[in-house]
């Protein structure tokens, strides 16, 4: 496993979330209130849109294309009788550090 530094323990406050970057791929991060925090592929895995404008209400993340709603303790679809989940990755906390294993990092493009 190789696990990347995501963000800072205090960039997620309890019943919050946040989208990161480790290289080319998006990171959401998820804690939900009175639970764990989580770590999933920021984008929407029903019509593979950005998650960058979803809303967390404590527990469920919405995404705001489709108004599509997810567990954040499972990623599954809770709004739609479907099989779409969100892509787990797999979180550390590391002293103040959350790592997350996303595979392969690709440094992100710089523009020309």
């Amino acid at each position: 496993m190789a696990f990347t530094f995501i963000c800072r323990t205090g960039d997620v406050p309890e019943g919050g979330m946040g989208l990161f970057q480790a290289g080319k791929k998006s990171v959401l991060v998820v804690w939900p209130e009175g639970g764990e925090l989580k770590a999933y592929r920021g984008r929407c895995p029903h019509a593979d849109m950005p998650l960058t404008e979803a809303t967390f209400n404590g527990k469920i993340v919405t995404c705001p294309h489709h108004q599509w709603g997810f567990d954040c303790g499972t990623g599954k679809c809770v709004t739609h009788l479907v099989r779409n989940v969100l892509h787990p990755y797999e979180l550390r906390v590391e002293g103040d550090e959350i790592q997350v294993d996303v595979g392969p990092v690709k440094p992100a493009r710089v523009p020309a």
